[in-house]
C-alpha cells in the first residue's frame, strides 16, 4: 500500500523504497535517536572498550543527523500526520528557541533548542507509521531496548567488576550507559513486554524470557524510580484491560499473593536494596536532590524568566544535577513550560480515555504512566531525552488506525 494523502503530500513523487526497505530504515532511525538521548559520560565508569570521549560524542550527537536523513528517505513525500501532542511539543521548542536568544549561554541553549527540532522533525516524518495495528514502532522500540540491555549483559559477564562500577550498580562497560538507565530500559522492556502478553499479542514464553533477563538487570542497576515508575505503569495499563481480560485478572490476583508474601518473608533484603547503602538522611532528601530543588526555586527571577526560563541547559544547577523533570523545566522554560509539560500528559491521559479498550490503549496508559512516575525525579520532557521519545511512542499509539497507510 502506498503512503495515505496526508499533509504535505506530493503525487508528482513516485520513486518510494520497498516496505522491507521501508521497515529496516525504520528499526535503523529509532536506534540511532535512542542512541543520541544516551549521554556518553566516559569519565565516570571504566570502559572495556577504550572509546576517547570526543569519538563517542561524535557518534552519539552525529546519530541524530543521520536519523534524520533515514527518516526523510523513507518520508519523501514530507506526508506528516495531525497530532496534538506534536503541537504541542512544538510549542514547546519554540519557547526553547525564543529563550537561547535571550541566554547568557547562546551557544549552548542553541545548540540545545536545534537538537530538540531535528528530533521533533524527525519524529514528524515518522508519523505517517504512527497508529498502526501491528504496533510497529513498539516492536521497534524494544528491539533497540533489547540491543542496549544485551551490550550490558555481554559486558557484565565478561567483567563484572567493572560492569558493577564502584558504587556496585550495574552499567554499560561497553558504552557507558549510566545504571539509571539501563534501569530504565530493563523496566521498560519487562512492562511493554507484560502488557503485550496480558493482551494476548505474544506467547509466555517470549514474556518469561524478557522477565528473566530484564528483571535481574533492574535490581542490579538499584534503580528506585525504575521500578516504581514500572510498577505504577503495569497497575494503570493493567487496570484498563481487567474487564476484557481473564488473563489480566488471573495476574493481577497472582500478583498480588506473590507481593503479600514477598513484603513478609523478603522486608529486610527489600529494606537493604531500597536503602542502597544511604542512611535516613540521604533518604528523606531524595540523596541530595531537594537541596538542588530548594536552590532553584529560591533563586530571584524577573518576570520573563519566571515565565518562559533562561533557555535549555545541561540540566544542572550550580554543578549539581537537578534530577527532576518539573524544577528543571522550571528553570529552563518556566511556567510556560511546566504548563506545557502538563498539557502534553493531560492530552495523553484523555486521547486514552476515547480509545477502546485494547492493547494499543494499555501500552499507552503504561508509558504514560511510566513518564509521570518518573518525572518526579528524572528530567527529560523539556529536551530531546528517553522520556520524551517514549512519550512520543504512546502519542503514536493513541492516533487513530488508518485503513490504508504505508508498510
Amino acid at each position: 500500500m502506498t503512503a495515505p494523502p496526508l499533509l504535505g503530500t506530493s503525487p508528482a513523487i513516485r520513486s518510494v523504497p520497498g516496505p522491507r526497505t521501508v521497515k529496516r530504515r525504520i528499526y535503523l532511525c529509532w536506534g540511532l535517536l535512542v542512541l543520541n538521548v544516551i549521554p556518553f559520560y566516559p569519565g565516570e565508569q571504566h570502559l572495556l572498550l577504550p572509546i576517547p570521549g570526543v569519538v563517542g560524542k561524535l557518534i552519539t550527537q552525529g546519530s541524530l543527523a543521520v536519523a534524520l536523513i533515514l527518516a526523510m528517505s523513507i518520508n519523501r513525500r514530507g506526508s506528516i500526520r495531525r497530532s496534538t501532542y506534536i503541537l504541542l511539543v512544538t510549542v514547546m521548542a519554540g519557547v526553547a528557541l525564543m529563550d537561547s536568544l535571550r541566554s547568557d549561554f547562546i551557544f549552548g541553549s542553541l545548540y540545545r533548542v536545534c537538537r530538540l527540532l531535528a528530533f521533533l522533525l524527525t519524529l514528524l516524518l515518522l508519523t505517517p507509521w504512527w497508529g498502526r495495528r501491528d504496533l510497529l514502532l513498539v516492536k521497534v522500540h524494544l528491539t533497540v531496548i533489547g540491543i542496549i540491555l544485551g551490550s550490558v549483559l555481554v559486558g557484565y559477564v565478561v567483567a563484572p567488576g567493572v560492569a558493577m562500577g564502584s558504587e556496585g550498580r550495574l552499567g554499560g562497560s561497553l558504552w557507558p550507559i549510566p545504571a539509571t538507565q539501563v534501569g530504565r530500559y530493563a523496566a521498560t522492556a519487562i512492562g511493554l513486554t507484560a502488557i503485550l502478553w496480558m493482551s494476548g499479542t505474544i506467547q509466555r514464553k517470549a514474556a518469561l524470557i524478557t522477565a528473566t533477563i530484564a528483571l535481574p538487570m533492574l535490581l542490579l542497576t538499584h534503580t528506585r524510580t525504575a521500578l516504581v515508575s514500572m510498577a505504577a505503569g503495569l497497575l494503570i495499563a493493567g487496570l484498563s484491560l481487567f474487564r476484557t481480560r481473564a488473563r489480566v485478572r488471573r495476574a493481577f490476583a497472582i500478583g498480588t499473593v506473590i507481593v503479600s508474601i514477598g513484603a513478609l518473608s523478603l522486608s529486610s533484603v527489600l529494606t537493604t536494596w531500597i536503602a542502597r547503602g544511604q542512611d535516613t538522611q540521604q533518604l528523606s532528601n531524595l540523596t541530595g536532590r531537594t537541596v538542588v530543588w530548594e536552590q532553584v526555586l529560591a533563586q530571584s527571577r524577573g518576570w520573563f524568566e519566571l515565565l518562559f526560563g533562561i533557555g535549555l541547559t545541561n540540566k544542572s544547577f550550580n554543578g549539581l544535577a537537578i534530577d527532576s523533570n518539573w524544577i528543571s523545566t522550571y528553570y529552563e522554560l518556566g511556567l510556560v513550560g511546566v504548563a506545557l509539560n502538563i498539557a502534553m500528559l493531560l492530552f495523553l491521559l484523555v486521547a486514552a480515555s476515547f480509545r477502546p479498550h485494547g492493547v494499543h490503549r494499555a501500552l499507552a496508559l503504561y508509558l504514560v504512566g511510566y513518564a509521570i512516575v518518573s518525572s518526579f525525579t528524572e528530567t527529560g520532557l523539556g529536551d530531546a531525552s528517553l522520556a520524551l521519545l517514549e512519550l512520543t511512542l504512546a502519542a503514536s499509539l493513541l492516533l487513530p488506525t488508518l485503513h490504508r497507510g504505508p508498510r
